[in-house]
């Protein structure tokens, strides 16, 4: 209780600090006040995580109730258009988990012939990275923990290592496509990116990311690698299939299957099809999973109810569509406009500069808290930069990389950290420390991070 009403204090205390400086520095009252509740927000959901709906219900109520904004404009920046997206790419999702998709995923790993440790690392990184990139981060490393586990406790080995390479390149996966994070569609609703993008740029990039990964991950746990090397040869790596239950392709499954793909590739030309039938932008891209997941609940009509109810992450949902409106409310009172004008007065003007600060702030601070909340705050920011004569499309590429690259660096960086953690803890009783994380993810997310800075920086594709 003690701990709770300090940190209920700070909150209190630096959301009213936050709106007494920013009317001083010359923010209106309703561009202090917006900041204000969006600090309080933020804050309230890093202090009091069980209870961020809260908070977001709250806050965004106060500005409706202060006329900061009106109602028809907090439906509008509700971004309902990036949740009904997200519905239904979890209906598809939850279809992929009742035909078995994942433990056949798994068995594809456990047969791997001639297996070695680095065989193995690589095997897991691809596998949680294309896993990932196309039905989303938790849902990946929920499936690739349950694999290590497996393979980990028949061999002997420790599995905190593969768990750990597992997370960074599910992270990295996560910023390949536009279904592979929530920030991901995110930033394609509010910028001018089409799925077309995320594949030609955004995919080579954290495809060289994952190999820079799985590099410095072979040398950093080489001793790890070579006992585990060790433990193959005295226990025979075919032995495992023993112990294997075969995952048939059976009809279900493979029309799952062929329902990922179609939707996949329907959403990677997505865009073509928008141009094909004069659709307005990301129509096509919006609306394709809630047709895939249609047909889904017409099949399935049986499990219907269950697909919407316990597949579809509605807390979370409605997190996310409050904090958006929240966050289009700093954009409606011009408050964001200020913060624009500030980034550019900081780097004098220098596009080098102002690439950097918004790559590595956003980098740094998904490491701190929800990499929805930093890039939630950093969107309208840089919309405010097209008017301010600053609009590139280099910068939604800098904050994407830095939103899924910064969660590696800390424990508490990403959901798919989380999940892993606390699967480790309930399955194996195993906890690992702050400072032990974050030697490992320090190194790897200055390393990409700063890999991402120069291909943006230097290749003129992206200028």
């Amino acid at each position: 209780m003690r701990t709770s009403f300090i940190k209920f204090s700070i909150l209190i205390v630096l959301s009213i600090l936050v709106s007494a400086v920013s009317s001083r520095a010359g923010m209106s009252h309703h561009q202090a006040l917006s900041l204000g509740i969006f600090t309080c927000s933020i804050c309230g959901t890093l202090f009091f995580w069980e209870f961020r709906l809260s908070f977001a219900f709250l806050g965004t109520s106060v500005l409706v109730l202060t006329k900061t904004i009106d109602i028809d404009h907090l439906i509008r920046f509700s971004s309902l258009e990036v949740i009904l997206f997200l519905v239904g790419m979890m209906i598809v999702v939850g279809l992929l988990k009742d035909s078995g998709f994942f433990a056949w995923v798994v068995e594809l790993i456990l047969k791997m012939r001639n297996l070695t440790a680095r065989k193995f690392v690589i095997a897991i990184s691809l596998f949680s990275a294309v896993l990932s990139a196309t039905t989303g981060e938790v849902v990946s490393i929920i499936f690739m923990v349950a694999a290590i586990l497996e393979i980990c406790d028949y061999f002997e080995v420790d599995p905190l290592p593969y768990v750990i390479i597992s997370v960074f390149t599910t992270n990295i996966g996560s910023a390949a496509t536009v279904l592979g994070n929530p920030i991901g569609i995110l930033i394609a609703t509010k910028s001018s990116l089409t799925a077309e993008d995320f594949l030609l740029k955004a995919l080579p990039i954290s495809f060289a990311c994952l190999v820079a990964t799985i590099f410095v991950f072979n040398f950093w746990y080489r001793k790890k690698l070579n006992e585990f090397d060790a433990k193959i040869k005295e226990l025979g790596a075919n032995e495992i299939l023993i112990r294997l239950i075969s995952v048939p392709l059976a009809r279900e499954l493979k029309v799952s299957l062929f329902i990922l793909g179609l939707t996949v590739l329907l959403i990677s030309v997505s865009h073509r099809i928008e141009l094909l039938f004069n659709l307005e932008n990301n129509a096509a891209l919006l609306t394709i999973p809630l047709i895939a997941a249609a047909f889904i609940m017409i099949w399935k009509w049986h499990k219907a109810r269950e697909f919407v109810e316990k597949d579809v992450e509605w807390w979370s949902l409605l997190f996310f569509m409050f904090l958006f409106a929240q966050a289009g409310t700093l954009k409606y009172t011009g408050a964001t406009d200020v913060f624009a004008q500030g980034l550019i007065n900081l780097a004098r003007g220098s596009h080098g500069v102002l690439l950097g600060l918004i790559l590595w702030f956003s980098s740094i601070g998904s490491s701190l808290m929800d990499n929805v909340v930093i890039v939630v705050a950093f969107i309208p920011i840089i919309n405010s930069f097209h008017a301010l004569g600053k609009g590139m499309e280099v910068f939604w590429w800098a904050l994407l990389f830095g939103g899924c690259l910064g969660g590696n660096i800390t424990l508490i960086g990403s959901t798919a950290n989380i999940v892993a953690i606390g699967l480790l803890e309930k399955e194996k009783h195993i906890r690992i420390k702050f400072f032990d994380w974050l030697k490992i993810g320090l190194v790897i997310g200055l390393l990409t991070t700063a890999l991402v800075w120069a291909v943006l920086l230097f290749l003129p594709v992206f200028g």
